[in-house]
């Protein structure tokens, strides 16, 4: 039974997708078909599944995060400016996760307590993140204090805090097993979070929320604390992914990620997550956010230039969201047609019993 409404899931149709579309860039690029490539190729769009993750949860509650690229800028300036102050590359990054967590938190306690919409609230802190992680190293340097690479603070300016130790620069290059680390921490975050959401009252909460906040109130639901701690979590995942970037680069930037938003909010939609709220899964949006990532590397590989790509992700979100409302009218003009004809055929049985 199981196996069946999974063949008949949203899910497994986006598997299909994944391979049909592996398939045909290798029909055209060979390169696409070498395993080994493809693991290491999900290296240059990892931030972007991290981020999507997370903001799935939010997106489910009717919410949305849309200042995650911004936290990513400001965990990687977090990061360098805490290895120029001569902190232990480790510390430095557990500070700036712990930062990127704060900036979750910062969200969705201005989400819960507040009428405002998150879309609103998000966009303020995506300017007020983003604002903190580029000024930052400016303030600090006119204040006195070291806020840059050997190279010094002009150098900076153009490419980043540099300098970081060879082992932290291999992180996002080494293996385990043949798997790529980015790659294995992707599904060992996506399996936390696939557990939280189905597993726990938290999850149910949060699909509650996204039904009907007012009625997920009156029932019990704790709904200001299941918005913080998806917020919360939301701010960990971009803060995840602004830390791979800046391995990745090995260059701490303000504005590592800050052209992903819309490829993190497709993969999230993409997956099956309803924008409305109400619905979503985290295996959908793991699925989805290969899908695209693959999608647009396939597409600069035959030579599309990187200002088209954007285009594309824009028309497949579109496309995808216009879809999933035409088929939800479909199915509501189906089920009003059945509870009519059910209602009809109550009413002649009526008749029939009172003739009789």
């Amino acid at each position: 039974m199981k196996l069946t409404r999974w063949l008949k899931s949203w899910e497994f149709s986006l598997a299909v997708m994944l391979v049909v579309e592996v398939l045909v860039l290798g029909a055209i690029n060979p390169a696409f078909l070498k395993v080994e490539d493809l693991l290491y190729s999900t290296n240059d769009f990892m931030h972007i599944i991290f981020a999507a993750l997370a903001m799935t949860l939010t997106i489910i509650t009717g919410g949305i995060d849309i200042s995650s690229t911004s936290v990513m800028g400001l965990t990687s300036i977090v990061i360098g400016l805490g290895w120029v102050a001569g902190m232990n590359i480790v510390a430095a990054v557990a500070l700036a996760i712990v930062v990127g967590t704060l900036a979750g938190l910062f969200n969705g306690l201005f989400v819960a307590y507040t009428d405002i919409h998150p879309l609103v609230i998000t966009l303020g802190t995506l300017f007020m993140f983003g604002g903190i992680a580029a000024g930052l190293p400016g303030v600090l340097d006119f204040l006195g204090f070291k806020a840059y690479g050997a190279a010094g603070f002009s150098a900076y300016m153009y490419e980043g805090i540099t300098g970081f130790p060879q082992s932290f620069g291999d992180f996002t290059q080494n293996s385990i097993m043949g798997l790529p680390i980015p790659l294995i921490l992707i599904f060992l975050f996506a399996l936390f979070l696939a557990l939280l959401l189905h597993r726990t009252r938290f999850g149910r909460y949060l699909y509650l929320i996204g039904v009907n906040q007012e009625a997920a109130e009156y029932t019990g639901v704790p709904v200001k604390k299941a918005l913080i701690l998806a917020y919360t979590l939301s701010g960990l995942g971009a803060a995840i992914a602004g830390v791979m970037l800046t391995s990745y680069f090995t260059s701490a930037r303000s504005d590592l990620g800050s052209k992903d938003l819309l490829p993190i909010i497709t993969a999230v939609v993409l997956g099956g997550t309803d924008i409305m709220g109400g619905s979503g899964t985290i295996v959908g949006t793991l699925i989805a956010g290969i899908f695209i990532g693959y999608l647009r590397q396939g597409l600069l590989a035959l030579g599309v230039t990187s200002d088209v790509v954007p285009v594309v992700t824009g028309f497949l979100l579109v496309v995808v969201v216009a879809a999933k409302l035409l088929v939800a009218r479909f199915n509501e003009e189906r089920l009003n047609r059945q509870a009519l004809k059910s209602r009809q055929e109550e009413a002649l049985g009526g008749l029939g019993k009172e003739v009789s």
